[in-house]
């Protein structure tokens, strides 16, 4: 990735949370997620590159925008795959409620990897720095935890693990609590909870619990640039999603997925807020201009800039 045009994705969520955020509080998921589309459509196709959507809202006949496989830019530049979510969190988009983000990550072919993950669930174990090497998917998450607390210097009871509200992870919350452990649940969208708990400062430890494995693919983008660690296993909700990840998958596709099988090499990550939450701030609009909050990563330079751009209202910006 070119050391200065990898910068140029940020614009591409920037633009993406800029137009979902009209629809903030709205009620309107649906318009809210279109918009986000196309405005993320328009500024990849502005870029010169050559990309491939690999992570996108679905296969072309059920998703009109940026489906997957779909072919991106000026047709000139680097052959690139891109993993995208232009609005994590439609409902909390909807709502007004915290954590609604826009993202991307891109890897240059041959030099950088992303798993073409199946439409299906994942079981994810998400940590930062601290404890990569210290836990185990396989393992109780009570034990996982007091490994966690012990690696951070930690009791148990300061730990804070992020889970999605769901009737699934009852006896996940269950089991936490009876450690001592406290639970962050969110109530859409584990992506941006997942990458909090890559940042110390953000008070989030770990992410437990099943989500959505394209999003597990673009969380494992922001691990690998953090030097943090994911392990992974999918969950299928029938046998066609089990076969169809054959196709997609080498190996066992049952097996324990870790960072590397998920992404590799020279990646990059930007997430844009859309309403204010667990790692960033969202779309703020002052008289005549609006102000957006992103963090941008790079896994070759192990660069992590968080940056704030304003938007004025004739188009400049600074």
């Amino acid at each position: 990735m070119d050391r200065y045009k990898h910068i140029d994705f940020l614009r591409v969520t920037e633009e993406a949370a800029l137009a979902a955020s009209k629809w903030v509080g709205k009620g309107k998921r649906d318009e809210a997620d279109d918009a986000a589309c196309q405005a993320m459509r328009a500024t990849l196709n502005a870029m010169e590159m050559c990309a491939t959507i690999v992570i996108g809202e679905g296969e072309r006949d059920e998703a009109p925008m940026l489906y997957i496989g779909e072919k991106l830019g000026q047709g000139d530049g680097p052959e690139v795959q891109i993993a995208v979510d232009p609005l994590e969190g439609t409902n909390l988009c909807a709502n007004g409620t915290p954590n609604a983000i826009s993202v991307l990550a891109a890897a240059v072919e041959g030099d950088g990897f992303l798993m073409h993950a199946p439409d299906t669930y994942m079981d994810k174990l998400v940590v930062g720095k601290e404890c990569a090497g210290v836990v185990d998917i396989t393992l109780p998450p009570r034990v996982n935890v007091r490994l966690m607390a012990k690696a951070l210097g930690k009791d148990v009871d300061e730990m804070i693990i992020g889970i999605l509200d769901r009737p699934r992870h009852a006896d996940l919350i269950g089991e936490l609590r009876e450690t001592g452990c406290r639970v962050h649940l969110v109530p859409d969208g584990d992506l941006s909870v997942a990458i909090a708990a890559l940042d110390p400062d953000t008070g989030v430890d770990g992410l437990m619990g099943i989500g959505g494995a394209p999003e597990g693919v673009l969380t494992a983008v922001a691990v690998l640039c953090t030097g943090g660690e994911m392990q992974a296993r999918l969950k299928f909700r029938n046998d066609d999603e089990k076969e169809r990840a054959k196709t997609m998958m080498t190996g066992d596709v049952e097996r324990v997925l870790t960072t590397a099988d998920l992404a590799q090499g020279n990646v990059v990550f930007s997430a844009t807020g859309i309403t204010s939450g667990d790692l960033l701030k969202g779309v703020r609009y002052k008289r005549g201009y609006a102000l957006t909050e992103s963090i941008m990563m790079r896994s070759e330079t192990r660069q992590i800039r968080r940056i704030e751009t304003i938007h004025m209202a004739d188009g400049a910006e600074h």
